[in-house]
């Protein structure tokens, strides 16, 4: 069994003498794109528990679609806001992992980023910007220098996030970088129209209801419409507005545009899919 190298150890209990309250409050939260089935999840909790069993873990969902990046993006992006200041949240859904691209830790107003820079932080530094940031280059914060080239959650982001979330300051982790270089993931414009505003579908959720990136105040207080794929979709206030297997356009609670059809699943009955354009027109 690998042991935990003793320079972590002496951090953790310095730290923990001098902090023992705000070490036992703090809270981690994980999301990945590994599922249920094996074990991954529970190794990188393990890994955590080694550094410091008094955080409070939290798992945000491990069911992002096999290295779809876009989909942890928004499910990161929508869920920061309800968690308490000073959250760490590890993210890893990586298909790069393994290659050149940056492991990074980033500091914004609200807590911290740990994962894979490939754009997956995108969606919550464009709606709060970035404080710091840093390329994990400490070896000390690994679980150790060896290694794999496959499952860098278990070797540097879940030691990194669980050392981060007792107290050791960002900068301490690594090399400082420009957050201004971090990866922007490319999502599709949202742009105004003359009759509406355009944009396309940025997510697709567990019900099938397919999620635009048009925030919903462009339609507070209008009569409004979505047009995509050759329908004219009237736009509603709740599900139920519309009879069961009808199709309906709303705000939902994420606070974007989506499209969805009542008791049905508007992914696979309208064959509408990621990237897909579609126009909000307002009356």
């Amino acid at each position: 069994m690998h042991q935990q190298p003793m320079s972590q150890q002496i951090i953790f209990d310095e730290y923990l003498a001098q902090n023992h309250e705000v070490a036992q409050a703090s809270v981690l939260t994980l999301l990945s794109d590994f599922g249920d089935r094996d074990v991954y999840v529970g190794v990188m909790k393990g890994v955590i528990a080694q550094i410091n069993p008094k955080l409070r873990l939290i798992d945000l969902t491990h069911q992002i679609p096999p290295q779809n990046i876009a989909a942890a993006r928004f499910c990161l992006m929508n869920a920061y806001p309800y968690f308490p200041v000073g959250t760490v949240h590890v993210a890893v859904v990586d298909p790069g992992v393994g290659s050149r691209r940056r492991a990074i830790a980033v500091e914004f107003a609200q807590g911290f980023l740990v994962g894979p820079d490939n754009g997956i932080f995108s969606g919550v530094l464009s709606q709060i910007p970035a404080i710091a940031a840093v390329e994990l280059t400490n070896l000390n914060y690994w679980r150790t220098p060896q290694l794999s080239s496959t499952f860098h959650g278990r070797d540097i982001f879940a030691p990194v996030g669980a050392h981060l979330a007792s107290g050791v300051p960002i900068q301490q982790l690594g090399r400082e970088i420009d957050p201004a270089t971090l990866v922007q993931l490319d999502i599709g414009c949202c742009n105004q129209t003359t009759t509406g505003v355009r944009g396309c579908i940025q997510y697709i959720d567990y019900f099938g209801n397919l999620v635009s990136n048009i925030p919903g105040v462009y339609v507070q207080g209008k009569t409004w419409c979505v047009q995509i794929a050759g329908l004219t979709i009237p736009g509603c206030n709740t599900y139920s507005d519309v009879e069961v297997g009808e199709t309906a356009a709303l705000v939902g609670s994420h606070g974007w545009v989506e499209i969805a059809i009542n008791s049905g699943n508007a992914y696979s009955q309208l064959q509408i899919n990621l990237q897909d354009t579609l126009e909000v027109i307002s009356h």
